[in-house]
């Protein structure tokens, strides 16, 4: 079974998940961008029970009704962001693991609110957005 690990940037928080992600897609919405500070959110979608933290526990806070976003509270890092329509399930930003590029986005939500000046070209398919 494969294994994925990851970590915040200093390190004081640590989780993996054991099996295949049940999505990675980019998200798009305005929520994400001022979560992150970036244009696009990439998110690798687990079932909960195959989450572990090994090493801290993220802090968290509730940014919106029904949606639970996670950090580091030592480094800032944003780890993950988990929401009442998804109660099984945590997404972790593509970026915090070891072999991110093992992770590779499968589709796009929340593609009305892309920044028009963003374009991204998903693997295998040639196709360009926006």
């Amino acid at each position: 079974m494969t294994r994925f690990d990851g970590s915040c940037q200093c390190g004081a928080v640590r989780f993996e998940f054991e099996g295949d992600p049940k999505w990675i897609a980019h998200c798009h919405c305005a929520d994400c961008r001022r979560a992150t500070g970036a244009a696009v959110s990439t998110y690798v979608g687990v079932e909960l029970e195959n989450v572990r933290f090994p090493a801290g526990a993220p802090s968290t806070y509730s940014s919106s009704e029904g949606v639970t976003r996670s950090f580091c509270a030592d480094c800032g890092s944003p780890i993950a962001y988990q929401g009442e329509r998804w109660p099984s399930e945590i997404h972790f930003f593509v970026g915090l693991f070891e072999r991110a590029a093992d992770l590779v986005p499968q589709g796009q939500v929340y593609e009305a609110e892309r920044l028009p000046w963003l374009h991204i070209v998903m693997e295998g398919s040639g196709k360009k957005t926006g």
